[in-house]
């Protein structure tokens, strides 16, 4: 296909490809899903070999939260008979990231729920970064505690946190449908704050909310343009109690081509496949690996993910191999002052304009409500994580 040529060529250059392209690889058909995983791979290699980084989550503060986000099963409000619980103490906290690093995870990621964090948060949050990092040499932390006030994003850097999470979750014109107690430019601005701070900046997208192949688009595109290091990609698991817990949109091939179209549009940056992976792609997990160079180790927040065992063995058959801790995960280009200060990246050149393709309107099967299930052990917990 000349589009995949065209598309490998500009991955292998960051050159930014056009809106009618990146709606193409969402347009493919199922005979030519194998062609496009091929091509992204090979920009995928390219930037990062067959290495996989292992991340680890821990939820520092579950439940109890007072925004709306329909997706969120700690949502204000929510039935989901999730695990609630208030801050973990830094001792218990670094216990539950010790379990992830042993399963031979690099980066740790400290999530709290809330709006955003107070300056007593903050601090409660730069001890816990303190205790890690005490017991752990060369472990990356990332916290991801919502919205940052000013000043917050400086001190976080001080006490060590080597990169913050905030995903814009899906496109502007969009976002008001899924949450109406914050906006689209707030999400913009605490990552903005990141990149000021010095932290390395994590922002992703949520895919499966019933959103348009456009809004997709749109989504990747602003990511590129706010240039993160990482870009997480979760897949919506539509948790019972939830608002969006009807929407079952997702299928493999879909998420193959969504993943593709995000390493296309963002060929150098840690595409990380996130949570929803076990639910949606199944057994089409290991053909994923061929594009994002990331994945979470064990369970996710609020429902439980693949055994981290299975995750290891999954890694090793498909042929990639887990990055060690002395491995540098990002391209010397991005680790040396970022994309966007870079003289031949094509980062914010002209993308042309939406193009007109014909969405593939998927073929979805049966809900998997028997994937989703809450998660009862780890942080917050008397029981022994999954890593």
């Amino acid at each position: 296909m000349d589009l995949l040529n065209t598309l490998v060529d500009k991955g292998l250059r960051r050159e930014l490809p056009t809106r009618e392209e990146a709606l193409a690889v969402l347009a493919t058909s199922d005979d030519e899903l194998l062609d496009v995983v091929a091509a992204a791979g090979k920009v995928r290699r390219h930037w990062f070999g067959r290495r996989v980084k292992l991340n680890y989550l821990v939820n520092l503060k579950s439940g109890l939260c007072p925004e709306d986000c329909s997706y969120c099963s700690q949502r204000l409000g929510s039935s989901t008979g999730i695990l609630k619980y208030t801050w973990l103490k830094p001792d218990e906290a670094s216990k539950a990231a010790a379990a992830g690093l042993a399963g031979g995870a690099k980066r740790v990621c400290l999530v709290a729920s809330g709006r955003g964090p107070t300056d007593r948060d903050v601090d409660r949050v730069a001890g816990t970064i303190k205790a890690i990092k005490d017991q752990n040499e060369g472990v990356e932390v990332c916290a991801c505690l919502g919205l940052l006030s000013d000043g917050q994003a400086e001190r976080l850097r001080e006490a060590g946190a080597d990169a913050y999470n905030h995903n814009l979750n899906t496109s502007e014109s969009t976002y008001g449908d899924i949450t109406t107690t914050h906006t689209y430019a707030d999400r913009v601005d605490t990552v903005n704050k990141a990149h000021a701070a010095g932290l390395s900046a994590c922002s992703g997208l949520i895919a499966g909310m019933g959103e348009s192949d456009e809004d997709l688009v749109d989504v990747v595109y602003s990511l590129r343009e706010l240039d993160p290091d990482s870009v997480p990609v979760n897949f919506l698991i539509p948790v019972e109690g939830t608002p969006l817990a009807k929407e079952w949109n997702l299928t493999p091939q879909r998420c193959l081509r969504i993943l593709a179209m995000v390493r296309f549009v963002c060929p150098d940056v840690e595409v990380r496949i996130a949570g929803g992976r076990e639910v949606h792609l199944r057994t089409m997990q290991p053909l994923a690996l061929n594009l994002a160079n990331s994945i979470f180790l064990g369970d996710y927040l609020t429902t439980e993910g693949q055994a981290g065992k299975a995750d290891l063995e999954m890694i090793a058959d498909a042929g990639f191999e887990v990055e060690g801790a002395g491995e540098v995960t990002l391209p010397e280009h991005r680790v040396t002052g970022g994309c966007h200060e870079s003289a031949d990246c094509g980062s914010h050149a002209g993308g042309g304009v939406c193009g007109t393709a014909a969405s593939a309107a998927p073929t979805v099967s049966e809900p998997r409500t028997d994937l989703v299930a809450v998660r009862r052990r780890g942080a917050g917990t008397d029981l022994a994580p999954n890593a």
